[in-house]
């Protein structure tokens, strides 16, 4: 039997599947290909948008002859403190940071003036001004532990004056108001740490010590607690005086810790 196929059908039949093939290429699968790119860059662009970044803020930089009259302001700002005329030098200290609002000793000052005015809130933003400047900057951190200890944020007075002395060990600032607090969050041992280490630091200051012996006082060593009050007083004789102790609001006493030292005196 003869098998073979006719050459011209040979050819016919490979016509008709290359027909085939092309019919399918050009009208489906080409289509398709295009379609699956096209569904392809569509999701990736939608989810990448273009993002133009916002632009870096520039600070205005200080004429020499603003920088002068800031100095100038703030020094007649101190003038006015130290004379007790305090609004006239928190204006004074206000005009010093406008004209130079990136000055450090300029904010510290209008701070700490803010806070012996009484207004927490605007020594406290003023305060934390100073540390966007420098967030290492010891005698911002000083001024606002005080701040926070005065207005019994007693967590933040603890980290604040925690991180001044890190960055300062022999921070008598700093050790002194973290006896304060401590002992007011009923921590005598850590109280008494800084308690110690704020009269090697300052020994003729009798501030350290009456906080010291509070301190004693708080873990029932009234001993060490009488001992250490007469100390204050070998430097100062006026802390035999009840009345006197009142003033030791102004040095971050509470009202119940100056109770407490006059307790204190009154069993001496």
């Amino acid at each position: 039997m003869n098998c073979s196929i006719p050459t011209n059908k040979i050819r016919i039949k490979f016509g008709r599947t290359y027909k085939a093939y092309y019919t399918l290429l050009f009208f489906v699968i080409i289509p398709v290909c295009i379609s699956c790119q096209n569904n392809t860059q569509s999701p990736s662009v939608e989810s990448s948008p273009v993002i133009v970044p916002s632009p870096t803020p520039t600070i205005k930089p200080i004429s020499p002859e603003d920088k002068k009259k800031s100095a100038t302001l703030r020094q007649m700002g101190l003038q006015y403190r130290q004379q007790r005329q305090i609004q006239k030098a928190i204006n004074s200290l206000e005009e010093s940071v406008k004209l130079d609002p990136q000055n450090l000793s300029g904010l510290v000052v209008l701070g700490w003036t803010y806070h012996l005015n009484q207004q927490g809130d605007r020594a406290t933003e003023t305060l934390q001004n100073a540390l966007k400047v420098d967030k290492n900057h010891v005698p911002a951190l000083n001024a606002l532990g005080i701040v926070y200890l005065v207005n019994n944020d007693l967590d933040k007075a603890v980290e604040i004056h925690n991180k001044a002395i890190h960055l300062k060990p022999d921070n008598e600032i700093a050790h002194y108001n973290l006896s304060l607090a401590y002992h007011r969050v009923q921590q005598p041992e850590q109280a008494e740490i800084h308690g110690k280490k704020a009269t090697e630091l300052e020994p003729n200051n009798p501030h350290p010590w009456v906080a010291l012996a509070l301190v004693y006082q708080q873990k029932d060593d009234l001993k060490s607690a009488k001992n250490t009050y007469k100390k204050a007083i070998s430097l100062d004789s006026r802390y035999r005086q009840i009345e006197f102790l009142n003033h030791l609001e102004q040095a971050g006493f509470s009202n119940e810790q100056i109770k407490e030292t006059k307790n204190i005196l009154s069993n001496l």
